[in-house]
């Protein structure tokens, strides 16, 4: 292993504005307990309620998708590098935060999520609470959600969710960021 250097990355972390960062195998209780830790931290803060629970929202929503984009590959031989690939930061730019995750995807899985996302992103304040409402009525996917977590991270934000797609060995690595 190489030579690491905390006071680097504490910085490094310092200048880019992030606040809390985590990496790895998501679980139930690692979202729970993060969750804890950016509760007692945003209350904290000056931020106002609504705000607040915003935030606080967005990176239950993101933690809870990569946690299960990434248990779904836990089973499979050669899943194992997907499992473990997630992480979530939450940062302060401004007088705004950002909240990103990110993992590992199959190719197959890449396409559906980018056409979903460009049509929130295409959605207006008033188009995404009718979305909403429709996808409310709709019923409950095998997955077990109704495809609602992305339209109320978009509801949230202050502009259109902003993701990107980065080619690795292993796949695709999908970055969504959240500007609240």
């Amino acid at each position: 292993m190489k030579d690491f250097d905390l006071v680097r990355l504490k910085d490094e972390l310092g200048e880019r504005g992030i606040l809390i960062s985590f990496s790895g195998p998501f679980s139930h209780s690692i979202i729970e307990e993060l969750g804890k830790v950016v509760r007692n931290h945003l209350e904290n803060t000056r931020l106002s309620r609504t705000a607040m629970m915003d935030v606080f929202a967005v990176y239950v929503e993101q933690a809870q998708n990569v946690g299960n984009y990434l248990r779904h590959w836990e089973q499979e031989p050669s899943g194992e590098r997907i499992a473990s690939s997630g992480i979530v930061v939450i940062a302060r730019d401004g007088e705004r935060y950002v909240v990103s995750s990110g993992n590992l995807m199959v190719q197959i899985d890449v396409a559906p999520l980018v056409v979903y996302l460009e049509q929130l992103r295409a959605l207006d304040k008033a188009g995404l609470k009718a979305l909403h409402k429709q996808k409310l009525r709709q019923p409950l996917s095998e997955a077990g959600g109704g495809g609602l977590g992305l339209i109320e991270m978009a509801r949230k934000a202050t502009m259109p969710l902003q993701y990107a797609l980065t080619t690795v060995d292993a796949g695709v690595f999908f970055t969504l960021r959240v500007v609240i």
